[in-house]
């Protein structure tokens, strides 16, 4: 009785995998041909040249700081010799804290920039999953392996790039 009872547990969950519809999509793609990603990723592009400008001159700075200490450094007196190095050592320390707060800053940028980009995907997932009345939808580019299944990358991108000129411009 318990061998049938395990049988027909196992055909049942056989049974509602197989009727299961699964659908793929390329997010890489969708996103590599979304105008508010590009805006997002030069918006971000933007903020890091500028931070690596900053950064290159603060180690400008310290170099021209470094070289005047290590010409003038036979000529100081120990007093004079220790707070110069700690002077040079609080240069680099700062340039060091500055790096890791445009790195922090960076990262929230590109956050909140792409909170957004990656919610409209999923809504144009969700609505042609909707339409094509899948049950599962996995992304190709995250997948070891697939077969089969329905491609609906273009639909998403079309019904993506529909959400995406309505609410990206709002943002703004």
């Amino acid at each position: 009785m318990k061998k049938l009872v395990v049988v027909f547990a196992i055909f049942v969950s056989l049974t509602s995998i197989a009727q299961s519809k699964i659908g793929h999509v390329n997010t890489q793609k969708l996103l590599d041909t979304l105008p508010s990603r590009k805006a997002a990723m030069t918006q971000i592009e933007d903020f890091e040249k500028r931070g690596m400008e900053e950064l290159k001159e603060m180690e400008t700075e310290l170099q021209k700081k470094y070289s005047k200490y290590m010409s003038e450094q036979a000529s100081l007196t120990p007093v004079l010799k220790q707070y110069e190095e700690e002077q040079l050592q609080k240069k680099q320390q700062a340039m060091q804290q500055r790096e890791q707060e445009l790195q922090q800053k960076m990262q929230q940028l590109g956050n909140e920039l792409n909170e957004p980009i990656l919610k409209r995907v999923k809504k144009a997932i969700e609505i042609i999953a909707g339409r094509k009345k899948l049950n599962y939808v996995v992304d190709e580019t995250s997948t070891l392996y697939f077969a089969g299944g329905t491609d609906i990358t273009y639909e998403v991108m079309t019904e993506l790039l529909k959400l995406d000129a309505i609410e990206a411009p709002l943002k703004k």
